[in-house]
């Protein structure tokens, strides 16, 4: 690929970010070039704040006819949603950061590269957070590395989801306090706002309020409170032991769950 010979890579422009999957081959019409066995993220969506950030690796397997070398071919992933391959490609397209190519045999070899992705320049709409289409942009190219001699886009490897960041944080007060009392525990349910790159108020959300007693190692949910308009959150609860108290939240469609670190309060 013209991405790199065995063991080097070069980068791209954009960053991709997508989940982990296994496809069955592209077929390819125009190239030759087929790409299967892809995987990324080892299965998990991909969720992501308001600044760059890296994820495990991708892989895959590229095949390109006879007469081609891996200098001369190019089989770039890329995700596109609410349009087609090809305009997804150049408007509004994820792009890998960067890619190495094993070459294995004289027409194929395996891929891996890392993945790179600033929602400051590839996501600009928290809509953006939804399902995106897999698709690979295949080339070409003539001995010159010039010229592109056939191009097209396969498709046909699945969809993932990109989600927003969530965030939790919580305060548990007053400390220490006299057992049989009440302990008042507040915090914020947020999430990543695309937009204004930054977090904001996580409205209407659902969380678990948790404790951990002193000297265990598992948390018990003790109840259930609904955030309000602008994410905040506060209940209480009656002292009776020592330990840490924490606010949790699982993951949507959209947004990825979240769980604050414990706040020890202790029971005098």
């Amino acid at each position: 690929m013209r991405t790199g010979r065995t063991g080097t890579a070069a980068a791209l422009a954009g960053a991709l970010a997508f989940v982990a999957f296994t496809a069955p081959a592209a077929e390819a019409a125009d190239t030759g070039i087929t790409v299967t066995d892809m995987v990324v993220n080892n299965g998990k969506p991909i969720v992501v704040g308001i600044s760059e950030e890296k994820f495990p690796s991708v892989s895959f397997r590229v095949t390109w006819p006879s007469g081609y070398t891996p200098t001369t071919i190019d089989a770039h992933p890329y995700l596109y949603h609410d349009t087609t391959a090809a305009a997804g490609a150049d408007h509004g397209g994820i792009y890998m950061a960067s890619v190495t190519t094993y070459d294995d045999s004289p027409t194929s070899g395996d891929c891996d590269g890392e993945l790179y992705i600033d929602p400051r320049y590839t996501l600009d709409s928290n809509n953006d957070a939804t399902s995106w289409k897999i698709a690979v942009a295949a080339r070409l190219w003539d001995e010159s590395d010039t010229k592109i001699k056939a191009e097209e886009y396969l498709t046909g490897f699945g969809s993932v989801q990109v989600k927003r960041a969530g965030r939790a944080t919580v305060n548990a007060s007053p400390e220490p306090v006299a057992k049989g009392k009440t302990i008042t525990v507040t915090g914020k349910a947020t999430r990543a706002d695309w937009v204004k790159h930054a977090y904001v108020g996580y409205g209407d959300k659902l969380a678990k309020l948790q404790f951990r007693k002193a000297g265990t190692s598992t948390y018990t949910t003790v109840k259930y409170v609904r955030a309000g308009s602008t994410g905040d959150l506060k209940t209480t609860v009656t002292a009776s032991a020592d330990g840490y108290w924490r606010w949790t939240f699982g993951e949507t469609a959209t947004t990825g769950g979240a769980t604050a670190k414990g706040d020890y309060v202790d029971v005098v």
